[in-house]
């Protein structure tokens, strides 16, 4: 597994190219997303994602607030015991309306920021620098 920097991933700047989740297929994800996964040794937290966006805690919150139904962000930052705490939120600063405790990740970034947008069929996760 190679090291991942903020640095290595602003080289993924944005292109037509998707991969489906193979449980989830209402969620798609970038090629910058992807490398997360690979060189982060991070598929689980792909599937995290996927895994919250049209359950029902997702769904209820999706109905307070329209925003998160359209797009909404997801940050995964690691604590200082080994785990970390993946949270999604509509916008900054709003409360998360998810929030799942990782126990233990040997995740190699402090934290990491996934953005979900809705486009009618899918849901794409991608990161930051790909918008």
């Amino acid at each position: 597994m190679e090291a991942l920097s903020k640095r290595d991933l602003n080289q993924f700047s944005g292109d037509l190219v998707r991969f489906r989740h193979s449980i989830n297929r209402r969620v798609i994800y970038t090629p910058g997303v992807r490398h997360v996964a690979e060189d982060g040794g991070a598929y689980w937290l792909i599937d995290a994602i996927a895994s919250h966006i049209g359950s029902p805690e997702f769904n209820k919150a999706a109905d307070r607030d329209y925003r998160i139904g359209t797009m909404h962000f997801w940050t995964l930052p690691r604590n200082g015991s080994g785990g970390a705490e993946l949270f999604a939120k509509a916008d900054s600063p709003e409360d998360a309306f998810i929030v799942q405790d990782i126990p233990f990740t040997d995740f190699p970034m402090t934290s990491i920021d996934i953005s979900a947008a809705f486009d009618g069929e899918h849901w794409t996760l991608y990161l930051p620098s790909e918008h």
